[in-house]
């Protein structure tokens, strides 16, 4: 794979001879595969028309509603920052077997952050979207206005383990992670958390001569929780609709360009709290026996019963005492072999009593697996579209909802603002 930006009509003979030449001096190609062909994946209709665009237009309703809100702000003595984005990507995808596909991504980021006067408070709110038409401005200065009225009575509290509110913002930070982290190969040969150390791949073939896959086999089929709890992706999931077929840019463990084109389907990675699936690329399913489950750009967790699921004021409403943490800031892996991630809380994080939020905290850093805390959870709210914040520059179509975690380890306190 070669790469060229500002490429145009005159430059793409050039840019082929280049990527031909990198093809021959890299040599055989372990991944390699037949190509997609037009009758697996039926060409786009519009491939020969001009990419997608954007302009300003698509900000025409959220502009002077921001400019309002912005307003509002001064006349609460409150300073207001933040920025809105909005791009349009468009893919086109052609092979040698005379595959032709083109794929229009829009997306759209607002993020708004109140501070107080003398900045010694600040709150974060933020929406993902498509085009702007579904923000609601008025609604997010809101919310952070009212986070800011919770901070002004200021409480310290010592390191430790709390029972914690994670709102979707925050929960999708952590389930976005555990997906990047669920590769199927990865998994088949020891190195992550969902390796299951002496056993069998389901459907692995016997590689070692003993009756047993190669590597340790995956935890697929093992309940990671008790709740009815699925993580799924779906191409389609409205207002979160993603690539359908595989855009891939270069081979990696659990991605190939030889599945380029590839039809994309709903998959569930966690399905009834049970590990229903891990991503492979037909080279990584074929080596590991798993089923070919290529990534989906978008991610959704939800209980079975929605409509009996509450929303996070009535969870905070039924708290007896324990923290509402609002984002999660900076995070990094810790260890691959149960996931331990760490990073820190910022912009808010607020003590409950006895059902009403009384003063924000100091900001702890944390250390918590994502997996050990989807079998900790004992309460599930309402799911709902939302911004993961830490990874709002890579991933952003995602609908998560509230959760209690008892015991959320915030192992040290931060002096992080």
């Amino acid at each position: 794979m070669v790469s060229r930006e500002a490429v145009g009509p005159d430059d793409v003979a050039e840019l082929v001879r280049a990527a031909e030449e990198a093809a021959r001096a890299a040599g055989p190609a372990e991944d390699a595969r037949p190509l997609v062909t037009a009758a697996e994946q039926p060409n786009s209709p519009h491939f020969t028309r001009p990419p997608a665009e954007t302009s300003i237009d698509v900000f025409a309703e959220f502009g002077p509603a921001l400019g309002r809100a912005f307003a509002r702000a001064a006349e609460q003595g409150e300073l207001l920052y933040g920025f809105a984005r909005h791009e349009v990507v468009t893919s086109y995808l052609g092979t040698s077997t005379g595959l032709r596909l083109r794929h229009d991504q829009p997306t759209g980021t607002v993020e708004l952050n109140a501070k107080t006067a003398d900045l010694s408070g600040s709150a974060w709110t933020g929406a993902a979207t498509r085009d702007f038409s579904d923000v609601d401005v008025t609604a997010l200065h809101a919310e952070a206005t009212r986070r800011l009225g919770w901070g002004r009575r200021r409480i310290d509290l010592p390191a430790g383990r709390y029972e914690t509110l994670l709102p979707p913002s925050a929960l999708a930070d952590l389930m976005v992670y555990l997906t990047w982290s669920a590769g199927g190969r990865d998994a088949f040969e020891g190195r992550t958390v969902f390796s299951r150390k002496g056993g069998a791949a389901l459907g692995a073939p016997d590689q070692g001569g003993d009756g047993l896959p190669e590597g340790g086999g995956t935890r697929i089929g093992e309940k990671l929780t008790g709740l009815p709890l699925t993580l799924r992706s779906d191409p389609r999931e409205p207002g979160l609709e993603s690539a359908p077929f595989v855009l891939a840019h270069a081979s990696e463990d659990e991605s190939s360009v030889f599945d380029n084109g590839l039809p994309l389907t709903a998959t569930d990675w966690i399905r009834d709290g049970e590990l229903s699936a891990l991503v492979t690329s037909r080279h990584s399913a074929a080596l590991t026996g798993l089923p070919l489950r290529p990534a989906i750009d978008n991610l959704v967790l939800e209980t079975a019963d929605q409509e009996a699921a509450p929303t996070l004021e009535e969870m905070i409403a039924r708290t007896e005492r324990g923290l509402l943490l609002t984002c999660l800031w900076y995070i990094r892996e810790v260890d691959p072999a149960n996931l331990l991630l760490t990073g820190l809380t910022r912009d808010g994080v607020y003590l409950v009593e006895n059902g009403e939020v009384v003063g924000a905290v100091n900001n702890f850093r944390f250390n918590e697996s994502p997996v050990e805390l989807l079998g900790r959870i004992t309460e599930v709210g309402r799911t709902e579209r939302c911004l993961p914040r830490e990874w709002s520059d890579w991933f952003t179509r995602t609908a998560m909802p509230p959760v209690r975690v008892p015991g959320f380890n915030m192992s040290s306190v931060s002096q992080a603002s």
